[in-house]
């Protein structure tokens, strides 16, 4: 069984039909992609995974079970966690701050917790304390843990949002455009670390223009051309796939 399933899934405001149809599904642990030219409906379609809005048509099933509609908060306690194409960082605090605030979502505590700091709430803090500075290191950023977030170089930011999404210990991470404004250098690292959450077990599923990022990491890859699904398969195939050439790589790239 899929991890994820996007059943037909359909997305109009007023008369803009956003996403037509669209059906695929994701294999655990599989980096899987999502392309298009812009306005092809990839992030429409992202918002509806995540529950940002809901599809108007279509079905979603995420681990064996439906989540259509469900409010962020609760397909995100699920294990469903995305970033965003811009940076979304607490700027103002630490990095190690900033990874503080992603395990919200997997720890408990109260009002009553908090002021009388029972036995069990400071071995959660230590443990806290333990993991954020594992997930910095896996993100290579183990030497910016006391930074401010906005002093960062702007790719370090990405991979500090991709830490706090890991903290949220998410089953399958949604990434929206992550390459974005990175030189190459930092495009190589992110591409590593994506590999690695892979490697994790975790399922990554990801929009992105830098074709040669998406050719080097995915397994599979969805094309999306004014809203409907136009190609599916291997980067392989993607890349010999006539419409694709046509309405988005170009003929140069077929011959990569």
């Amino acid at each position: 069984m899929p991890l994820l399933s996007v059943d037909n899934v359909t997305k109009r405001f007023g008369g803009l039909l956003a996403n037509d149809a669209v059906s695929f599904s994701v294999p655990e642990r599989t980096v899987f992609a999502v392309i298009g030219p812009n306005g092809a409906g990839k992030t429409t379609l992202f918002n509806a995974i995540s529950g940002f809005f809901p599809p108007t048509e279509g079905r979603i099933t995420f681990d064996g079970a439906d989540i259509t509609g469900l409010p962020q908060r609760r397909i995100a306690a699920r294990g469903l966690v995305r970033t965003y194409q811009l940076a979304q960082l607490f700027k103002d605090l630490t990095a190690a701050e900033n990874v503080h605030v992603g395990f919200h979502l997997v720890t408990r505590g109260a009002i009553g917790a908090a002021l009388l700091r029972p036995r069990w709430v400071r071995e959660q803090e230590a443990r806290i304390r333990a993991e954020t500075r594992d997930l910095l290191a896996f993100v290579g950023l183990a030497a910016q843990a006391d930074m401010q977030a906005d002093t960062l170089p702007y790719g370090q930011q990405r991979l500090l949002e991709v830490a706090r999404a890991l903290a949220a210990q998410p089953k399958l991470l949604l990434l929206d455009e992550p390459a974005a404004g990175l030189n190459t250098e930092e495009t190589a690292q992110l591409a590593d670390t994506i590999l690695r959450i892979r490697d994790r077990g975790i399922t990554v599923l990801l929009i992105e223009h830098d074709m040669s990022l998406v050719m080097r990491i995915a397994q599979h890859i969805v094309v999306l051309d004014f809203g409907k699904k136009i190609a599916e398969g291997t980067p392989d195939e993607i890349k010999a796939h006539p419409e694709v050439i046509a309405a988005y790589l170009g003929t140069e790239a077929a011959h990569a």
